[in-house]
């Protein structure tokens, strides 16, 4: 192991971007994801929701952990490049096993909390090598180590006990694991060494996610044979995946800025909040949508499209869609307000109106109440290319322009 570690490792600059590797290695938090929809969309219920949102947070910690790790070395090079090959196995095997996790069988979660486990020994072992020479980010990973070690414990004992207990317990585990990494922030820090770097790979993973959402058609429409209702509903979803990305690009550009903008600890504390914490919510929100999306194609794909058309959502299914929106564009306020600082009225009433609308979405057809959150969401965007994100503050104080002209970023 002593020797492993002492592979090549090359520390990144200012000016290191997103490396193909690392969208290579992100390949299987797609698959990851597609099969958190595929136990919720199966099981659909309050509890699974919750269940699945346990999951998607230890999915989002690794993911996170090896963002961060590519920030200090570059991940297509030598030891760091080894090291992150490794772990795609354990993370494809926790994506394999996520349907059956919760269920009395322990070998499925077994599987999962000891793949999880590997993924950030690793990752601990390398983000070492690669701060060698930097006290403060050996301080920083020792305060993580150890709260990190402690989140394993309740993980291990949910694994082993399963039931209700389980949910509890994994609970308490990823509250755990965020703590200590915001503890670690505050007490000593996580230098970031490039922010163009940061912003193109969190921008990378909104993408990804939006991408479930298209997905979802395709997951509930399975082998039938495709319909008038069924298409329209895939095209809203397209109109809809279209326009949340819209909105993230109008706010992305402004924020990236900002981040750039500042310098030393500052800078650290505004990569962590912003962007690790941040964009967690803008993340979860697309998964709960494309499980709404599945929700409203799946009847009107088998067999029942004229049936699905003329009865109301479930309720659960309307609160995926309505609810995993306006989680979505709340996720857009907190994102903006840590970066930019500066959050328009209509940007904080756009997720309470996402979900006014969830009660007339449970009543009204699933294709009806597809297509008034497509309508909603366009005069959103509409309105905040004309009024709102179009013009955002610099951070220099002076005026800066977000629109085409910057989506060159």
């Amino acid at each position: 192991m002593g020797r492993f570690l002492r592979g090549r490792v090359e520390t990144t600059t200012e000016m290191h971007r997103t490396t193909r590797y690392e969208i290579f290695f992100d390949l299987v938090f797609v698959f990851a994801l597609t099969r958190i929809t595929a136990y919720m969309a199966g099981h659909t219920s309050p509890l699974t929701l919750l269940q699945g949102l346990v999951v998607l947070l230890l999915l989002w910690i690794s993911w996170l952990i090896y963002a961060w790790l590519g920030n200090q070395a570059r991940a297509d090079i030598g030891l760091i490049r080894a090291g992150t090959t490794a772990v795609m196995g354990p993370i494809f095997l926790i994506a394999v096993v996520i349907p059956n996790v919760w269920e009395p069988s322990p070998g499925p979660r077994l599987i999962l909390v000891l793949s999880y486990l590997v993924v950030r020994a690793v990752h601990l072992a390398l983000y070492r090598r690669a701060a060698e020479g930097d006290r403060r980010l050996h301080r920083t990973l020792r305060i993580y180590t150890a709260t990190t070690a402690l989140s394993w414990i309740p993980l291990v004992l949910g694994a082993v006990l399963g039931g209700g207990a389980q949910l509890l317990l994994w609970t308490v585990a990823v509250a755990v694991d965020f703590a200590g990494g915001l503890v670690a922030s505050r007490i000593s820090g996580w230098p970031l060494r490039s922010s163009e770097y940061f912003t193109e790979r969190h921008t990378l993973v909104v993408i990804i996610a939006l991408g479930e959402t298209l997905i979802s058609v395709g997951a509930g429409i399975g082998s039938e044979m495709i319909n008038g209702p069924t298409m329209l509903a895939a095209l809203l979803t397209l109109v809809v995946t279209v326009c949340l990305f819209r909105l993230y690009m109008l706010n992305s550009v402004a924020a990236g800025e900002a981040l750039m903008a500042e310098r030393g600890p500052r800078r650290d504390r505004l990569a962590a909040n912003a962007y690790s914490d941040g964009h967690f919510a803008l993340v979860t929100g697309t998964i709960y949508l494309a499980l709404g999306v599945h929700e409203v194609i799946a009847p009107l794909a088998h067999h029942r499209p004229w049936h699905a058309a003329e009865s109301g959502l479930a309720w659960i299914s309307a609160v995926a869609l309505f609810g995993g929106v306006a989680l979505y564009l709340a996720g857009e306020v907190l994102f903006r307000g840590l970066s930019v600082r500066s959050v328009s009225p209509a940007q904080l009433l756009a997720p309470a109106v996402a979900l006014a609308l969830l009660p007339a979405g449970r009543y009204l057809p699933g294709l009806v109440a597809l297509g008034l959150l497509a309508t909603f969401l366009v005069v959103l965007v509409g309105y905040e290319r004309v009024f709102g994100a179009g013009r955002a503050a610099h951070p220099s104080g002076s005026e800066a322009e977000v629109g085409p002209s910057a989506d060159h970023r």
